[in-house]
């Protein structure tokens, strides 16, 4: 869990720094499948730019047999990394460095992106429909 969250600290932090939207994101995901404060404290001191993702990548390990962790990190990190309504070229080129990493497609970053587009349209679609005022 811990390396998951730091590698999706070093590709938000791709465009040079995670912006207070895409830290909270991580927070938030992370305590909705059971992180610990512990957990979420590690990333405070997390230095995004001197980590190698590599090297964070292959410290991630899944004993779920009905999981698998490259694509669900590719889904991840593009949301986090739009948390802030900016999908930041830099952000993109670290997701694309790491789905090439473990092994995911180019086409399936391009669908998981489409997808994620797609949520969002649905989500302002129905935000529109029931008159809520706020969008994020």
């Amino acid at each position: 869990m811990i390396n998951y969250g730091k590698a999706l600290l070093k590709i938000a932090g791709g465009d040079g720094v995670v912006s207070p939207a895409e830290r909270a994101w991580l927070d938030a995901y992370q305590r909705k499948f059971g992180a610990t404060e512990d957990v979420i404290a590690a990333y405070d001191n997390f230095d995004h730019q001197a980590a190698d993702l590599k090297e964070l990548l292959s410290g991630i390990s899944t004993n779920v047999q009905t999981w698998t962790a490259a694509p669900h990190l590719i889904y991840h990190a593009i949301q986090m990394s739009s948390a802030d309504g900016v999908y930041a070229e830099g952000e993109r080129a670290k997701v694309v460095e790491a789905a090439r990493t473990m092994n995911v497609g180019d086409d399936i970053v391009l669908t998981i992106e489409a997808l994620i587009r797609l949520e969002k349209a649905a989500y302002d679609i129905r935000a529109a429909l029931f008159h809520v005022t706020t969008i994020d």
